[in-house]
């Protein structure tokens, strides 16, 4: 077995400057060692690859089942549970993914378009003119309506509010450094009462646990399937052997959807108004092609505008909310880039690096739309979300919002920068989020 060079560091060490700025260090490895490098980042393992060549990250993809497996992901089942979609594994993980798909897809996503409009429109009507904002706060308001909409089918009540409040108060704990480097060494995972770290981090999981677990059984007592939120279809569902989900399935599989459904898109928003407001030209094409549908556009007519598309595209090359895509495991020996690896080690595509690649997108950097009109990037050129058979699976929630909402607001509100600073990427526990947030100002209403 040869195993590619990696830095010289203590993994401790690796893992304490991955922790901090994880852009710097993958940056740095990436420079010296090249598209596969060896830097054990996360878990016990001291060996864990990286690696950013489209070719490798196709083999390892299109092998989820053969030569790869596609492990549980232990770093974030403290937060999602034993039977989040994320940690479960095999024909149990396949089966989830049946169940959990078709909300996602066609006419039951049409049916949440003019809701993530109004609810778009909703948060910015409450500004007053000249009233400073930060983008990425207006945008976790947006998307945890949204998902809890979708998701729950709820808009208003005490659970609402309640909800909305636990998990705004669950996701900012790992603003802190402290709290998100907890997820990173298991061994620190200590609850030590409701004042310690970690301590905190569990009673407010407990807290919304308890509310998750009040809304199954009224809904379990009052469900009508003709509703058209998730919640209804997964109390629905049934499996191949004709059973529904456990209360504990349900509880964990909406907690995923709404920690990974509200926190990512609310920074992928964030971004999206960074990035069109600090070039203007960007802003008035759109505006330019939104004109095109005339007074009131259907949603599904908005997200199919190619310039809107490439916006959002190159919004989340430049600037991915996930660093590295889900971990596959070795399963038999197997050759990757020249490299003869045996089983059990860990191999995980650097999304941030690929998307970096100065072969695929010259001046990396640089916030360039128009590579997406120019050329058809391949699944493993532009891999925002993933891919295989760990690929989000509410990838397209996460597109239609982005678009829906960008549009929404540019029609309705004129806005600018209010911090005319740089904004970079910092890590916001497992993913990226803007530094500053996007600060800024509403200027007036179209």
């Amino acid at each position: 077995m040869n195993i590619p060079d990696g830095p010289k560091i203590p993994s401790w060490l690796q893992k304490l400057q991955y922790t901090l700025d994880p852009l710097r260090f993958l940056e740095t490895a990436a420079e010296r060692y090249g598209d596969i490098f060896n830097a054990p980042v996360m878990g016990k393992a001291n060996i864990m690859l990286l690696v950013s060549h489209p070719a490798a990250i196709q083999q390892i993809f299109s092998s989820d089942t053969k030569q790869f497996a596609a492990p549980p992901n232990q770093l974030l089942r403290p937060l999602v549970g034993e039977y989040s979609l994320l940690v479960l594994e095999g024909d149990r993980h396949l089966q989830g993914r049946k169940l959990l798909l078709p909300p996602f897809h066609g006419d039951r996503m049409r049916a949440y378009g003019q809701s993530i409009i109004e609810l778009a429109d909703k948060a910015f009507a409450q500004l007053a003119p000249a009233q400073s904002f930060t983008a990425r706060t207006l945008a976790q308001n947006i998307s945890m309506d949204v998902i809890l909409r979708v998701v729950f089918g709820l808009s208003e009540g005490e659970r609402f509010y309640e909800l909305k409040q636990r998990i705004t108060t669950l996701m900012d704990l790992f603003k802190s450094p402290l709290i998100a480097g907890l997820l990173f060494f298991p061994n620190l995972q200590k609850d030590l009462g409701s004042r310690s770290p970690w301590g905190y981090v569990r009673h407010v999981q407990r807290q919304i646990d308890e509310l998750l677990y009040t809304e199954i059984q009224a809904r379990r007592q009052h469900h009508d399937p003709a509703n058209s939120d998730i919640l209804s279809l997964l109390l629905s569902a049934k499996d191949e052997a004709g059973g529904g989900m456990t209360d504990a399935e349900l509880k964990d599989e909406l907690m995923t959807l709404l920690l990974a459904g509200h926190e990512t898109t609310a920074s992928a928003i964030a971004w999206t108004f960074y990035w069109v407001h600090k070039f203007p030209h960007v802003r008035e094409r759109i505006l330019q092609e939104l004109a095109t549908l005339g007074d009131a556009p259907d949603p599904t007519s908005i997200a199919r505008l190619p310039y809107l598309t490439a916006v959002c595209q190159e919004t989340l090359r430049i600037c991915p909310i996930a660093v590295l895509t889900v971990p596959r495991a070795v399963k038999e020996p197997v050759e990757l880039m020249g490299y003869s690896l045996q089983p059990g080690i860990r191999v995980f595509g650097c999304i941030y690096l690929t998307h970096h690649r100065k072969d695929l997108y010259p001046d990396s950097k640089q916030f360039r739309p128009e590579r997406f009109l120019e050329r058809q990037f391949s699944p493993y050129e532009f891999l925002p979300f993933g891919g295989g058979v760990r690929r989000c699976i509410g990838e397209a929630l996460a597109w239609f919002e982005m678009k829906l909402v960008l549009a929404t607001i540019l029609q309705r509100y004129e806005l600018e920068l209010s911090d005319q600073k740089p904004e970079r990427p910092v890590r916001g526990g497992v993913t990226l989020r803007p530094e500053r947030g996007v600060k800024m100002v509403l200027r007036s209403r179209r």
